[in-house]
């Protein structure tokens, strides 16, 4: 259901849910990134999903209801096939003799509000609901893993009993790979990893049985075990699907395949390593088509969104992000290139892999193998008249070499690091032979970041004790981190850290942990005057960042305790991620 700009402006404004100018502005961007006005409204966090989807309810005449919290009884869930729910968006969750509530995002589509009154025999009451509370009752169709699987494995037992006795039968590898049972353990573990959010699937052989773990939101949780009878199957189908050699189990092997879930689909990328019991093998899931999220939306406020916008407002120069593996550099980069990406700039990227399509962004995929690296990549990018270019990673002295020199040239260059702190990347660029005269005066902003879990809705409140205040000033400064907080008004003058309300992770239904989803931490290390007089003396690191600190940068750990401060997440998280 598309509401039109005037209208959705002249409800928004009359139920006085943002103000003119914040509209406007929000229109400007949705023309520029092309998208709906009511998309961009959501993604600035300017109205709440909730509120949009009352609105669009009261435009259209129809009831809301709020489904986020709501359980449904399995006879009344299952009146419309899964697939149907799935594919149109409609759950029914409530029944009497002659009557069906059903929810939807689209109370316009007639077609399925008919088809469900033919074969239910019941009058339709449509309702407008969210997103949120779609998927919350569409999950409410799925079995867990280890209850399908259970059914799954006693119904399917001979034809995995006869996957033991492949080799005494020497039957081909590919064979087994095609296999019904075998086709259908595989899609099970992706289907469920989707399902549970997990951005990696590792499958770990042992002595005795296959252990599947599921990474989620940073934490790898164990997903169920299987047979040791299966792993050869499941090994065969997953090289077959990534194109990897089926006879090779003494070397390890990388590979990719796509896969669709519903209406979403994935690229998978696939590791495949010998180990004392077989081989291992690790899936990371890439959502295909995946919109961006505004830096906001990552968690970049005040300080560091300032820096941000200013570094990449400027024309030449270099920005890098730092971090370890899975600390979500390349999307806070994506984030950047969305901002960017206008029909006045020619704008290249070389990656490893590509994560997200961006249109009108010419994305460049490394390939070892043929000779195309980071460095032959870039080199061949600067042929093409690239206004900005985006490097992957940096990991050598040529593809540094080549960055700095692409930002002395009149190019906005960004790029990612691995290294623990902002600060950080200045010793690790000098080491890849940089020169520290060029480092001064290309870069212009290092941030450095790690991901916390998010916080649900139930939370436990609680207030510092001395003791927890002596802890924390083992890993801060308690001044600097004071004036952090009353920087975002948090704490008032004269206040103290006793004042401020913490919560810890309270575990619920929805939420397994207490947690759901991930934000950034960050520390955004400017490349001012002085910072360049220290990179061009080569001192160390840690006088780097103590004049970056004077000099009034918020350290990540401060930046955590602030947003935890702010209800995002726990102090526990932020010191998990960020200890060395």
């Amino acid at each position: 259901m598309k509401i039109e700009s005037i209208s959705l402006k002249k409800f928004l404004l009359d139920a006085d849910l943002i103000s003119i100018r914040r509209f406007k502005a929000a229109e400007k961007k949705a023309k520029n990134l092309k998208r709906p006005i009511e998309e961009v409204l959501l993604l600035e966090k300017l109205i709440s999903e909730s509120d949009l989807a009352r609105l669009r309810a009261y435009i259209a005449g129809i009831p809301f209801i709020n489904l986020d919290t709501a359980l449904v009884g399995h006879d009344v869930l299952e009146i419309i096939p899964e697939a149907i729910a799935t594919s149109h968006n409609i759950v029914a969750f409530k029944k009497d003799k002659t009557s069906l509530e059903v929810a939807m995002l689209d109370p316009e589509d007639l077609q399925t509000i008919d088809f469900i009154k033919r074969k239910s025999n019941l009058k339709i009451l449509p309702r407008l609901t969210t997103e949120s509370g779609i998927k919350n009752i569409l999950a409410q169709y799925r079995k867990t893993l280890k209850a399908e699987f259970k059914d799954f494995i006693k119904k399917e037992a001979k034809g995995i009993t006869s996957i033991r006795r492949i080799k005494t039968k020497k039957e081909s590898l590919k064979k087994v790979a095609q296999r019904i049972p075998v086709i259908r353990i595989v899609d099970t573990l992706l289907k469920h990893a989707v399902i549970d959010r997990a951005s990696d699937i590792h499958i770990e052989p042992s002595e005795k049985e296959i252990v599947v773990r599921y990474r989620v939101d940073g934490i790898l949780r164990d997903a169920m075990t299987l047979p040791k009878q299966v792993a050869l199957g499941i090994v065969a189908r997953i090289k077959v699907l990534s194109n990897l050699k089926l006879d090779e189990h003494r070397l390890p092997q990388d590979g990719r395949f796509r896969f669709k879930k519903d209406q979403s689909k994935f690229s998978v990328r696939v590791s495949v390593l010998p180990v004392l019991d077989g081989e291992k093998i690790v899936m990371r899931l890439l959502a295909e088509g995946a919109k961006g999220y505004g830096l906001e939306e990552l968690g970049l406020f005040s300080d560091v969104l300032e820096g941000v916008v200013k570094a990449i407002k400027r024309p030449t120069g270099m920005l890098l992000v730092t971090g370890p593996t899975g600390s979500g550099k390349t999307t806070t980069l994506y984030s950047i290139l969305e901002i960017l990406n206008t029909p006045e700039v020619n704008i290249s990227t070389v990656e490893d892999p590509v994560e997200y399509r961006i249109p009108r962004i010419n994305q460049t995929q490394v390939n070892p193998k043929i000779g195309l690296t980071f460095s032959n990549g870039l080199r061949s990018l600067l042929r093409q008249d690239p206004d900005i270019i985006m490097v992957g990673e940096i990991r050598d002295k040529e593809t540094a070499s080549l960055a700095v020199n692409a930002a002395l040239t009149g190019h906005l260059v960004l790029s990612t690091l691995h290294t623990n702190s902002a600060a950080g990347a200045i010793p690790r660029l000098i080491d890849m032979k940089v020169e520290p005269f060029l480092i001064a005066s290309t870069l212009n902003l290092v941030v450095a970041q790690r991901l916390v879990r998010r916080l649900c809705e139930k939370k436990q409140e609680y207030k510092l004790k001395d003791s927890d205040i002596k802890n924390l000033s083992h890993f801060c400064s308690q001044e600097s981190l004071l004036k952090a907080l009353r920087q975002e008004k948090l704490l008032r003058p004269g206040q103290d850290l006793e004042k401020i309300i913490f919560n810890k992770a309270k575990k619920s239904k929805g939420c397994i942990d207490g947690y759901k989803g991930r934000i950034g931490i960050y520390e955004a290390l400017p490349i001012t005057e002085t910072i360049k007089a220290l990179i061009t003396e080569e001192v160390f690191t840690s006088r780097i960042e103590e004049r970056a600190k004077k000099d009034g940068m918020r350290t990540m750990v401060e930046d955590g305790l602030v947003k935890a401060a702010q209800g995002f997440t726990t102090i526990e998280e932020v010191l998990r991620v960020t200890r060395e």
